[in-house]
């Protein structure tokens, strides 16, 4: 092919030729045109797997989806807190995108997990926006890495399921920035995704997809993006309004209507021609860059994707508890494996992520081919959450009889997938109620989890181990004995906090309150920022993932310069057996004064150490890292002054400590008005010729020499002091002065 898709091109095209261009066609292809030597261009789903659809299907099928290895779901991949693996990840994607002729991979999916009640969250990273943008980054340059285009999605505030196509997220300026945009605005600047694909709800009441303020002012002006945005399927409301917002590809499209719809527009006035030259222009850049000059891939070796399926799991399962050091099992203790799960796993999400599986290897079938001595019943059934005596009798029998008892529970597919919202955080009845029974039976009870998202437990204190497995792909059985056997030393973090009971969330009364709004009251505190401002017990922390040796931290070192602050320190494995620690980095601010969460994530690392061996950890903190975003002046803004720098192993397991004083700020002092404080201008020492001049000085000074009035009368504002004799002449002057460059 000899074209290039510039503007002369586009131009040189009917406009019936270019509406056709912004509309999908055969739910999952652009619009082809022979005549012009355009191609169509093929997208599918794939945050976790190719789900290609052997020809056109409904968006939610799996019969015709090619077979493909399930990967790890984010909420586990999170886990692993490891942007090396996440890169490995997009790699093996974009190789099997590649050889099935797949140009967009529509993943990943980083919305913010606001809600464990959150139908979706199974399909996103974390509840911490900088941990979803650095491993998202690397997810989308895995991918891209092998000429294949990513979809990051749901752009932006998607954090329900229930009524997504007409809710309207309402949500302040500064929680919309700091929490729910900065994932994209990272990974934009860091890894120029190819696409980004707009949600179904609406910000503040205006619908997402024809939001101009969203998809043009913040996106392109601000963060400069460069590619193509897609909608979600079936967003779009409006065609016209979506191209003039900065919408450029409607999908999957409504065949002729969209198109007509859009010569009407271009006819009456109502839409300018330029604009849809533009949304044209990026799509077939788009068609160009992923379709017309990729690399073909002939083939790719399913079982070695398999095999790192498996290592993905297993660097990313988290041990939350392991009491009495009863893992790992050793091969010569008889073993009870009890759950319908372990046969028949959850291993993978429901709806629009769901992979038609290479070679599924369920926790039985990786036990049968283990050395161990193990029992299986089945104990519960799945789809009901009634109990069955005669299982229950069986389990409890075998308990008795054995050494160690492994336990499979989890959350069932119908009651977690896309396209509703969950009920309840709690296990269904019917396992609750049969751990209850096990740890009775047998102290020595090992509860291994299947789910995607967090769950309560208020079987907790009566089980000596719990593993977190979340849904961990087609390699689960054999991830989930490699961690209990020892064969791999656990190294996953929990990237959201499992709280006690879904009454201490954030969102608890509010989350899906009414099927028109979502109204974000909790703004900026979502995750750990909540937990840790109340001071709210929780099973398990932000950043929690225990491991089968021990790790020091020593040596912590803070060294500013004039753009960064270097981080760094040292971390000693001293334990018996080799492993890897993930370390955190946690900014405290000490000086702003708004609302602020306790600490923030701001860096991370994993390291692998031998026993007895000390590696230097170093993390570099730059601007953002200290930033909060400034409504009033729509800037992020750094106060210069103290903050806390806090190092350690979770969000409540903080070893090293040290306060420094940050001069990364901007020296514009804020405005003098009427509305200022008189604390706030006797403490800046650049206004005191201004107090001078004015004349206010030496009234000031008088009224506030006293300890009794100085309170009080420093709390009010300057308007205000007229009371104490001070002319509006006076007040005037004193302001202009102030103000002066």
């Amino acid at each position: 092919m000899t074209v290039k898709f510039d503007l002369s091109f586009v131009q040189g095209l009917t406009v019936s030729e270019k509406a056709e261009l912004v509309s999908g066609k055969n739910f999952w292809f652009t619009a082809k045109n022979e005549d012009k030597d355009i191609p169509g261009m093929m997208m599918t789903d794939g945050p976790s797997g190719l789900r290609k659809q052997a020809d056109s299907a409904d968006a939610l099928g799996l019969n015709k989806s090619v077979e493909a290895i399930c990967f790890p779901s984010s909420a586990l991949t999170a886990s692993s807190f490891n942007t090396k693996m996440l890169f490995e990840l997009g790699e093996n994607l974009g190789i099997a995108a590649r050889t099935e002729n797949v140009d967009i991979v529509l993943g990943p999916g980083v919305n913010i997990k606001r809600s464990p009640l959150a139908g979706r969250n199974f399909e996103y990273f974390s509840e911490d926006p900088f941990l979803v943008g650095e491993l998202g980054s690397a997810y989308v340059e895995g991918v891209q890495s092998k000429g294949v285009g990513v979809s990051v999605k749901h752009f932006a505030a998607n954090n329900r399921e229930n009524q997504r196509f007409t809710s309207t997220s309402n949500v302040d300026e500064r929680t919309l920035r700091e929490i729910y945009l900065t994932a994209f605005e990272t990974i934009v600047r860091k890894a120029h995704p190819a696409t980004l694909m707009c949600s179904y709800n609406a910000i503040n009441g205006v619908l997402n997809s024809q939001n101009y303020r969203l998809l043009t002012e913040i996106l392109r002006n601000e963060w400069g993006f460069q590619g193509a945005v897609m909608s979600d399927w079936g967003a779009v409301a409006d065609n016209i309004a979506a191209l003039k917002a900065g919408l450029d590809l409607e999908m999957p499209g409504t065949g002729t209507d969209s198109s007509e719809k859009i010569i009407a527009a271009i006819k009456d006035g109502s839409l300018e021609e330029t604009q849809l030259d533009t949304a044209v222009l990026r799509v077939l850049q788009l068609v160009e860059k992923y379709h017309i000059n990729a690399t073909k891939v002939a083939k790719y070796d399913k079982d070695d994707q398999h095999e790192f399926a498996r290592k993905a799991a297993e660097s990313s399962i988290v041990l939350l508890q392991n009491n009495d050091a009863i893992l790992p099992i050793k091969s010569s203790e008889r073993i009870a494996v009890i759950g319908e799960l372990a046969q028949k796993p959850r291993y993978q999400g429901g709806g629009s992520s769901h992979v038609n599986a290479y070679k599924v290897v369920s926790p039985l079938d990786a036990v049968k081919h283990s050395n161990l001595n193990y029992q299986f019943t089945t104990g519960y059934q799945l789809d009901t959450e009634n109990g069955d005596e005669e299982l229950e009798k069986q389990a409890l029998e075998s308990a008795k009889a054995s050494d160690k008892v492994v336990f499979f529970a989890g959350v069932p597919e119908q009651m977690e997938s896309e396209g509703f919202d969950k009920q309840t955080m709690d296990l269904p009845a019917n396992q609750t109620n049969l751990i209850n029974q096990l740890s009775q039976a047998n102290s020595n009870l090992i509860v291994v989890l299947q789910n995607g998202s967090a769950v309560t437990m208020p079987w907790k204190d009566n089980v000596k181990v719990i593993v977190e497995t979340y849904l961990a792909g087609e390699a689960v059985g054999e991830a989930t004995w490699n961690i209990l056997t020892g064969v791999v030393n656990p190294s996953g973090k929990l990237a959201e906090t499992f709280p006690q009971r879904i009454q201490d969330t954030p969102a608890y009364g509010t989350f899906n309150a009414s099927v028109r709004e979502e109204n974000y009251h909790e703004g900026i505190f979502v995750g750990y920022r909540y937990y840790d401002l109340k001071q709210q017990a929780v099973n398990f922390p932000f950043g929690h993932g225990l491991s089968y040796t021990t790790f020091k931290y020593d040596n912590l070192r803070v060294d500013p310069d004039s753009n960064k602050i270097k981080v760094s320190f040292e971390i000693t494995n001293t334990g018996d057996v080799a492993g890897d620690e993930v370390s955190q980095l946690y900014v405290q601010n000490s000086v702003s004064s708004i609302e602020l969460p306790v600490r923030e994530l701001k860096g991370f690392k994993k390291v692998h150490l031998n026993p007895g061996e000390k590696q230097t950890v170093q993390l570099l903190l730059d601007r953002r890292s200290f930033a909060w975003y400034d409504v009033e002046s729509s800037t992020w803004r750094v106060d210069n002054g103290e903050y806390e720098i806090n190092v350690g192993s979770s969000s409540r397991d903080l070893r090293l400590q040290q306060t420094i004083n940050v001069n990364l700020g901007s020296e514009a002092k804020p405005l003098i008005s009427g509305n200022t404080y008189l604390s706030e201008v006797v403490q800046r020492d650049d206004l005191k010729d201004a107090l001078i001049k004015s004349g206010l000085k030496q009234i000031i000074d008088g009224v506030t020499e006293s300890d009794e009035n100085r309170e009080l009368l420093e709390n009010i504002p300057l308007r205000s002091m007229v009371m104490l004799g001070i002319s509006a002449e006076q007040m005037s002057n004193f302001i202009e002065l102030a103000n002066q460059k």
